[in-house]
């Protein structure tokens, strides 16, 4: 396992990182202790998490997901282990119970405290913009909770480039604490949210990258195809969140991938990570893993290095207008 610099921060984080939104829904608690196990048995030293995961799941509160990891904890090395957890969601029925508030944003990083077992956040991130919070109150809750020692770095995920560019801009305004990373969907076939105008802000400001959805829901493994039901169990089975993506098109880039990988005994997802990884500005593709064997075949990735041609052509490919 290699690791990268998050940002222009002195923190090292492993080159995947495990995201745990599946933890308490379609990943019971063994599976995930398994995972997480695994994963530090791997390298991994990252772990990205939030306090909604994943309070869509009927009877799951939200905190489930954190609350495992906290279980999962106690007797491990916390100080190697890189903890990243999220706020803004609905947590509770009250009014101030979701938001960027002051309110809100305290309260929350305290229960994640006490889910998570731990003295401190490594990474405590904004999970998606709140319209009707300034920027200014939420940072100044931050940099509280930072000199408190609860959290050491902060992020943002899901946000514009205007808006990162402005929190930015009043961090340094008011001498507050910086961002140190974004958290956005990016993948070989939803590329343009992020590199139209996210990839500059984040190379003018030194931001690191740590992408979600690297895999786009699994179309990235090559099991959804056209004219083809959706596998069984697969969280795209039974809606139309995959037609966007069927696509002659796609389909060729598929195709091309599966050759790509067939030349080094890899599979289509690990072509995919492997993409991922030849950005310089990523940091970490966050992988999901419902069982070792789904983290076994993220893991394949690491070992894996496209050539120049490749990923000219990957590119290529998947250029956008």
């Amino acid at each position: 396992m290699e690791y990268r610099r998050l940002g222009k921060t002195g923190l090292h984080v492993s080159q995947l990182c495990l995201g745990t939104m599946t933890f308490g829904w379609t990943a019971d608690e063994r599976n995930a202790y398994e995972v997480l196990n695994a994963s530090l048995e791997a390298g991994i030293n990252f772990i990205d998490t939030a306090d909604i995961y994943s309070r869509w799941h009927p009877g799951n509160p939200g905190g489930v997901a954190e609350t495992l990891i906290g279980n999962w904890l106690r007797g491990k090395p916390r100080e190697r282990i890189i903890i990243a957890t999220k706020a803004r969601g609905r947590m509770g029925l009250g009014p101030n119970d979701e938001g960027l508030s002051r309110a809100h944003v305290l309260q929350s990083a305290e229960a994640s405290l006490r889910r998570l077992r731990t003295d401190y956040i490594d990474l405590y991130q904004l999970h998606y913009p709140d319209e009707e919070t300034s920027m200014e109150e939420t940072l100044r809750a931050l940099d509280d909770l930072i000199h408190q020692g609860k959290v050491r770095y902060i992020g943002v995920s899901n946000y514009s480039a205007w808006q990162v560019v402005n929190a930015v801009s009043l961090s340094d305004r008011y001498n507050l604490t910086k961002l140190v990373c974004v958290q956005p969907h990016y993948n070989l076939v939803w590329r343009a949210e992020f590199e139209r105008e996210m990839l500059g802000a984040c190379m003018s400001e030194g931001l690191g990258v740590i992408p979600y959805s690297p895999l786009q829901g699994g179309f990235l493994t090559g099991k959804y195809r056209m004219g083809q039901p959706s596998p069984r169990g697969a969280r795209g089975e039974g809606n139309d969140r995959m037609t966007r993506f069927l696509t002659e098109h796609n389909m060729r880039l598929l195709d091309t991938m599966a050759n790509m990988g067939r030349r080094h005994d890899k599979t289509i997802s690990q072509v995919a990570l492997a993409w991922l990884l030849t950005r310089p500005i990523v940091s970490s593709p966050i992988i999901g893993a419902n069982n070792t064997e789904q983290l076994k075949e993220a893991l394949g990735a690491i070992d894996f290095q496209l050539s120049p041609a490749q990923v000219q052509e990957l590119d290529q490919l998947t250029a956008w207008q």
